[in-house]
Protein backbone atom coordinates (compact mmCIF):
# COMPACT_ATOMS: atom_id res chain seq x y z
CA UNK A 1 0.00 0.00 0.00
CA UNK A 2 1.48 3.67 -0.91
CA UNK A 3 1.66 6.12 1.82
CA UNK A 4 1.29 9.02 -0.97
CA UNK A 5 -1.62 11.25 -0.31
CA UNK A 6 -2.44 13.42 -3.60
CA UNK A 7 -4.35 11.23 -6.31
CA UNK A 8 -2.98 11.89 -10.40
CA UNK A 9 -5.30 10.57 -12.68
CA UNK A 10 -4.10 9.53 -16.35
CA UNK A 11 -7.14 8.93 -18.71
CA UNK A 12 -6.02 6.34 -21.70
CA UNK A 13 -8.48 8.16 -23.90
CA UNK A 14 -8.89 6.51 -27.11
CA UNK A 15 -9.36 3.43 -24.85
CA UNK A 16 -12.17 4.62 -22.97
CA UNK A 17 -13.63 5.67 -26.26
CA UNK A 18 -13.61 2.64 -28.26
CA UNK A 19 -14.77 1.07 -25.17
CA UNK A 20 -18.03 3.15 -24.98
CA UNK A 21 -18.51 3.55 -28.98
CA UNK A 22 -18.92 -0.80 -28.56
CA UNK A 23 -20.75 -1.16 -25.17
CA UNK A 24 -23.61 1.58 -26.02
CA UNK A 25 -26.05 1.92 -28.59
CA UNK A 26 -26.09 4.30 -30.88
CA UNK A 27 -27.41 7.45 -29.64
CA UNK A 28 -28.09 10.80 -31.63
CA UNK A 29 -28.67 14.31 -31.02
CA UNK A 30 -31.63 16.42 -32.98
CA UNK A 31 -29.03 16.81 -35.71
CA UNK A 32 -28.17 13.16 -36.11
CA UNK A 33 -25.05 13.44 -35.01
CA UNK A 34 -23.62 10.27 -33.41
CA UNK A 35 -22.83 11.25 -29.70
CA UNK A 36 -22.75 7.39 -28.06
CA UNK A 37 -18.85 7.13 -27.22
CA UNK A 38 -18.90 10.79 -25.86
CA UNK A 39 -21.87 10.01 -23.50
CA UNK A 40 -20.02 6.71 -22.63
CA UNK A 41 -16.42 8.39 -21.72
CA UNK A 42 -18.49 11.12 -19.54
CA UNK A 43 -19.58 8.29 -17.73
CA UNK A 44 -16.30 6.74 -17.03
CA UNK A 45 -15.18 9.90 -16.25
CA UNK A 46 -17.69 11.53 -14.15
CA UNK A 47 -17.72 8.55 -12.12
CA UNK A 48 -13.50 7.84 -11.33
CA UNK A 49 -14.17 11.49 -10.94
CA UNK A 50 -16.68 10.24 -7.84
CA UNK A 51 -14.40 7.33 -6.94
CA UNK A 52 -11.29 8.55 -6.64
CA UNK A 53 -11.64 12.23 -5.56
CA UNK A 54 -8.29 13.36 -7.95
CA UNK A 55 -6.14 15.87 -7.02
CA UNK A 56 -4.79 16.36 -10.76
CA UNK A 57 -5.99 14.61 -13.82
CA UNK A 58 -4.92 14.47 -17.29
CA UNK A 59 -5.64 13.08 -20.48
CA UNK A 60 -3.82 11.05 -23.23
CA UNK A 61 -4.53 10.66 -26.64
CA UNK A 62 -3.24 8.69 -29.59
CA UNK A 63 -1.97 10.95 -32.60
CA UNK A 64 -3.84 9.30 -35.73
CA UNK A 65 -0.86 8.96 -37.69
CA UNK A 66 2.09 5.77 -37.95
CA UNK A 67 4.26 5.68 -34.84
CA UNK A 68 7.91 4.65 -33.98
CA UNK A 69 6.44 1.01 -33.57
CA UNK A 70 5.23 0.80 -37.28
CA UNK A 71 9.01 2.07 -38.86
CA UNK A 72 10.39 -0.96 -36.80
CA UNK A 73 7.75 -3.86 -37.75
CA UNK A 74 5.58 -2.60 -40.42
CA UNK A 75 3.08 -5.75 -39.41
CA UNK A 76 2.38 -3.56 -36.16
CA UNK A 77 -1.41 -3.51 -35.25
CA UNK A 78 -1.98 -4.66 -39.04
CA UNK A 79 -4.95 -6.65 -38.55
CA UNK A 80 -7.13 -4.52 -36.65
CA UNK A 81 -9.85 -3.23 -38.63
CA UNK A 82 -10.08 0.44 -39.35
CA UNK A 83 -11.25 3.26 -37.23
CA UNK A 84 -15.31 3.63 -38.33
CA UNK A 85 -15.34 7.22 -39.09
CA UNK A 86 -18.58 7.51 -37.10
CA UNK A 87 -16.34 7.21 -33.47
CA UNK A 88 -13.48 8.90 -35.13
CA UNK A 89 -15.63 11.91 -35.46
CA UNK A 90 -16.78 11.91 -31.85
CA UNK A 91 -13.29 12.07 -30.61
CA UNK A 92 -12.85 16.03 -31.25
CA UNK A 93 -16.04 15.73 -28.98
CA UNK A 94 -14.48 14.51 -26.17
CA UNK A 95 -11.81 16.69 -26.61
CA UNK A 96 -14.08 19.44 -25.83
CA UNK A 97 -15.94 18.44 -22.95
CA UNK A 98 -12.42 17.67 -21.62
CA UNK A 99 -11.23 21.18 -22.06
CA UNK A 100 -14.68 22.64 -20.70
CA UNK A 101 -13.42 20.78 -17.25
CA UNK A 102 -9.66 22.66 -17.82
CA UNK A 103 -7.90 18.52 -18.45
CA UNK A 104 -5.23 18.65 -20.05
CA UNK A 105 -4.67 16.97 -23.24
CA UNK A 106 -1.09 15.03 -24.53
CA UNK A 107 -0.95 13.49 -27.95
CA UNK A 108 2.47 13.72 -29.81
CA UNK A 109 2.81 12.29 -33.60
CA UNK A 110 4.77 9.41 -33.59
CA UNK A 111 4.26 8.12 -30.68
CA UNK A 112 0.86 6.14 -28.89
CA UNK A 113 -1.34 7.19 -25.87
CA UNK A 114 0.19 4.66 -23.62
CA UNK A 115 3.93 6.48 -24.08
CA UNK A 116 2.48 10.17 -22.93
CA UNK A 117 0.90 7.93 -20.50
CA UNK A 118 4.19 6.00 -18.89
CA UNK A 119 6.03 9.33 -20.02
CA UNK A 120 3.97 11.04 -17.47
CA UNK A 121 3.59 8.75 -14.90
CA UNK A 122 7.76 8.63 -15.02
CA UNK A 123 8.11 12.47 -14.67
CA UNK A 124 5.31 11.96 -11.32
CA UNK A 125 7.83 9.17 -9.92
CA UNK A 126 9.88 12.00 -7.71
CA UNK A 127 6.33 13.56 -6.46
CA UNK A 128 4.62 12.44 -3.78
CA UNK A 129 1.50 11.54 -5.88
CA UNK A 130 -0.66 8.07 -6.11
CA UNK A 131 -0.89 7.45 -9.74
CA UNK A 132 -4.32 5.76 -11.00
CA UNK A 133 -3.97 4.77 -14.93
CA UNK A 134 -8.16 4.59 -16.06
CA UNK A 135 -7.76 2.26 -19.37
CA UNK A 136 -9.64 -0.93 -21.46
CA UNK A 137 -6.02 -2.03 -22.24
CA UNK A 138 -4.14 -4.43 -20.27
CA UNK A 139 -0.71 -3.53 -21.86
CA UNK A 140 -0.43 -0.40 -19.47
CA UNK A 141 -0.27 -3.34 -16.33
CA UNK A 142 3.32 -2.97 -16.89
CA UNK A 143 3.37 0.51 -15.45
CA UNK A 144 2.23 -0.87 -11.88
CA UNK A 145 4.51 -0.23 -8.91
CA UNK A 146 3.75 0.64 -5.34
CA UNK A 147 3.17 4.21 -6.45
CA UNK A 148 1.09 3.14 -9.69
CA UNK A 149 -2.33 1.04 -10.10
CA UNK A 150 -4.46 0.71 -13.15
CA UNK A 151 -8.31 0.96 -13.45
CA UNK A 152 -9.08 -1.98 -16.88
CA UNK A 153 -12.68 -1.17 -17.53
CA UNK A 154 -13.79 -5.06 -18.54
CA UNK A 155 -17.38 -5.69 -19.61
CA UNK A 156 -18.66 -2.53 -21.82
CA UNK A 157 -18.08 0.57 -19.54
CA UNK A 158 -19.51 -0.63 -16.11
CA UNK A 159 -17.50 -3.02 -14.60
CA UNK A 160 -13.73 -2.64 -13.84
CA UNK A 161 -10.74 -3.79 -11.76
CA UNK A 162 -7.93 -2.13 -10.25
CA UNK A 163 -4.90 -3.63 -10.65
CA UNK A 164 -1.89 -3.69 -8.18
CA UNK A 165 1.28 -5.44 -8.31
CA UNK A 166 -0.73 -7.79 -5.92
CA UNK A 167 -3.29 -8.30 -8.00
CA UNK A 168 -0.82 -9.09 -11.13
CA UNK A 169 1.17 -11.74 -9.59
CA UNK A 170 -2.16 -13.52 -8.75
CA UNK A 171 -3.39 -13.17 -12.20
CA UNK A 172 -0.23 -14.01 -13.97
CA UNK A 173 1.02 -17.01 -11.56
CA UNK A 174 3.16 -15.11 -9.76
CA UNK A 175 5.00 -12.81 -12.94
CA UNK A 176 5.82 -9.33 -11.51
CA UNK A 177 3.95 -6.33 -13.65
CA UNK A 178 7.39 -5.28 -15.24
CA UNK A 179 7.80 -8.85 -16.15
CA UNK A 180 4.85 -9.05 -18.13
CA UNK A 181 6.99 -7.54 -21.36
CA UNK A 182 9.15 -10.45 -21.14
CA UNK A 183 5.85 -12.53 -21.25
CA UNK A 184 4.55 -11.23 -24.67
CA UNK A 185 8.43 -11.32 -26.01
CA UNK A 186 7.43 -15.01 -25.49
CA UNK A 187 3.56 -15.27 -26.52
CA UNK A 188 3.17 -12.62 -28.58
CA UNK A 189 -0.12 -9.92 -28.58
CA UNK A 190 -2.58 -10.98 -31.17
CA UNK A 191 -4.57 -7.81 -30.66
CA UNK A 192 -1.78 -5.64 -31.44
CA UNK A 193 -0.03 -8.46 -33.67
CA UNK A 194 3.21 -8.43 -31.94
CA UNK A 195 4.31 -11.90 -33.15
CA UNK A 196 6.36 -13.45 -29.93
CA UNK A 197 7.44 -17.13 -30.44
CA UNK A 198 5.27 -18.81 -32.54
CA UNK A 199 4.29 -22.24 -30.62
CA UNK A 200 4.84 -20.56 -27.15
CA UNK A 201 1.69 -20.07 -25.46
CA UNK A 202 1.27 -18.13 -22.16
CA UNK A 203 1.74 -20.84 -19.72
CA UNK A 204 4.96 -21.90 -21.26
CA UNK A 205 5.22 -18.45 -21.35
CA UNK A 206 5.01 -17.77 -17.61
CA UNK A 207 6.91 -20.74 -16.52
CA UNK A 208 10.13 -19.76 -18.47
CA UNK A 209 9.71 -15.83 -17.31
CA UNK A 210 9.03 -17.55 -13.84
CA UNK A 211 12.29 -19.95 -14.31
CA UNK A 212 14.83 -17.02 -15.98
CA UNK A 213 13.75 -13.99 -14.40
CA UNK A 214 13.41 -11.64 -18.10
CA UNK A 215 14.03 -12.60 -21.41
CA UNK A 216 18.00 -11.64 -21.27
CA UNK A 217 18.34 -14.02 -18.76
CA UNK A 218 16.43 -16.72 -20.74
CA UNK A 219 18.72 -16.44 -23.43
CA UNK A 220 22.02 -15.66 -21.74
CA UNK A 221 21.78 -19.27 -20.05
CA UNK A 222 20.77 -20.76 -23.33
CA UNK A 223 24.17 -19.41 -24.49
CA UNK A 224 26.33 -21.10 -22.02
CA UNK A 225 27.64 -24.17 -23.55
CA UNK A 226 27.09 -26.99 -22.51
CA UNK A 227 23.53 -26.45 -21.04
CA UNK A 228 22.97 -28.13 -17.86
CA UNK A 229 21.21 -31.10 -17.49
CA UNK A 230 18.83 -29.24 -15.23
CA UNK A 231 18.17 -26.59 -18.01
CA UNK A 232 18.38 -29.58 -20.70
CA UNK A 233 14.92 -30.93 -18.54
CA UNK A 234 13.27 -27.77 -18.44
CA UNK A 235 13.79 -26.77 -21.85
CA UNK A 236 13.05 -29.91 -24.59
CA UNK A 237 14.10 -29.96 -27.93
CA UNK A 238 11.32 -28.20 -29.65
CA UNK A 239 11.62 -25.55 -27.30
CA UNK A 240 14.97 -24.95 -27.36
CA UNK A 241 14.49 -25.05 -31.28
CA UNK A 242 11.59 -22.14 -31.29
CA UNK A 243 13.64 -20.07 -29.16
CA UNK A 244 16.75 -19.92 -31.02
CA UNK A 245 14.02 -19.98 -34.50
CA UNK A 246 12.75 -16.93 -33.24
CA UNK A 247 15.19 -14.87 -31.19
CA UNK A 248 15.54 -12.45 -32.56
CA UNK A 249 11.54 -11.79 -32.73
CA UNK A 250 11.22 -12.57 -29.67
CA UNK A 251 13.33 -9.27 -28.69
CA UNK A 252 11.58 -7.38 -31.34
CA UNK A 253 8.41 -8.23 -29.49
CA UNK A 254 9.38 -7.05 -25.90
CA UNK A 255 10.33 -3.62 -27.98
CA UNK A 256 7.11 -2.99 -29.29
CA UNK A 257 5.48 -4.06 -26.15
CA UNK A 258 7.60 -1.67 -23.94
CA UNK A 259 6.38 1.64 -23.45
CA UNK A 260 8.48 4.95 -23.83
CA UNK A 261 8.91 6.99 -21.11
CA UNK A 262 10.35 9.62 -22.74
CA UNK A 263 7.99 10.64 -25.24
CA UNK A 264 8.85 14.47 -25.46
CA UNK A 265 5.89 16.06 -24.27
CA UNK A 266 6.10 19.28 -21.69
CA UNK A 267 4.30 18.03 -18.86
CA UNK A 268 3.84 20.27 -15.39
CA UNK A 269 1.88 18.67 -12.68
CA UNK A 270 0.91 22.10 -11.45
CA UNK A 271 -1.05 22.93 -14.32
CA UNK A 272 -2.87 19.61 -14.24
CA UNK A 273 -4.88 20.55 -10.89
CA UNK A 274 -8.46 19.15 -10.52
CA UNK A 275 -11.28 21.73 -10.01
CA UNK A 276 -10.47 24.78 -11.53
CA UNK A 277 -12.91 24.71 -14.34
CA UNK A 278 -16.34 27.04 -14.50
CA UNK A 279 -19.64 24.89 -14.13
CA UNK A 280 -21.38 26.75 -16.27
CA UNK A 281 -19.31 26.56 -18.88
CA UNK A 282 -19.37 23.00 -18.66
CA UNK A 283 -23.40 22.91 -18.34
CA UNK A 284 -23.54 24.49 -21.43
CA UNK A 285 -21.38 22.22 -23.23
CA UNK A 286 -23.17 19.26 -22.39
CA UNK A 287 -26.92 21.22 -23.40
CA UNK A 288 -24.95 21.49 -26.51
CA UNK A 289 -24.39 17.78 -27.16
CA UNK A 290 -27.90 17.47 -25.31
CA UNK A 291 -26.65 15.79 -22.38
CA UNK A 292 -29.09 16.95 -20.19
CA UNK A 293 -29.05 13.93 -17.53
CA UNK A 294 -25.41 13.93 -16.99
CA UNK A 295 -25.76 17.67 -15.65
CA UNK A 296 -27.20 16.64 -12.25
CA UNK A 297 -23.78 14.17 -12.46
CA UNK A 298 -21.43 17.12 -12.07
CA UNK A 299 -19.26 17.20 -9.63
CA UNK A 300 -18.59 21.08 -7.44
CA UNK A 301 -15.72 23.00 -9.21
CA UNK A 302 -12.80 24.95 -7.38
CA UNK A 303 -14.42 28.00 -10.01
CA UNK A 304 -17.74 27.78 -8.35
CA UNK A 305 -16.58 27.89 -4.92
CA UNK A 306 -13.89 30.78 -4.96
CA UNK A 307 -17.05 32.29 -6.30
CA UNK A 308 -19.60 31.23 -3.69
CA UNK A 309 -16.33 32.62 -1.31
CA UNK A 310 -16.01 35.96 -3.26
CA UNK A 311 -19.67 36.72 -3.07
CA UNK A 312 -20.24 36.03 0.51
CA UNK A 313 -17.51 38.72 1.21
CA UNK A 314 -18.72 41.19 -0.87
CA UNK A 315 -22.04 40.83 1.27
CA UNK A 316 -19.58 41.64 4.00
Amino acid sequence: MTTEKKRLIIIDSNSIIHRAYHALPPLTTKKGELVNAVYGFLLVFLKIIKDFHPDYIVAAFDFPAPTFRHKKYKEYKAKRPPTPDDLRQQIPKVKEVLKSFNVPIFEKEGYEADDIIATIKFKSQTLKVKTIIISGDSDLLQLIDKKTEVYILKKGIKDAVVYNENLVKEQFLGLRPQQLLDFKALKGDPSDNIPGVPGIGEKTAIKLIKEFGSLENLYSALNQQPLSKEKLINLNQRLLSLLKQYKEQSFLSKNLSKTKKNTPINFDIKKCQWGKFDKEKVIQTLKTMEFFSLIEKLPNSDYQKQEKIQGSLKLW
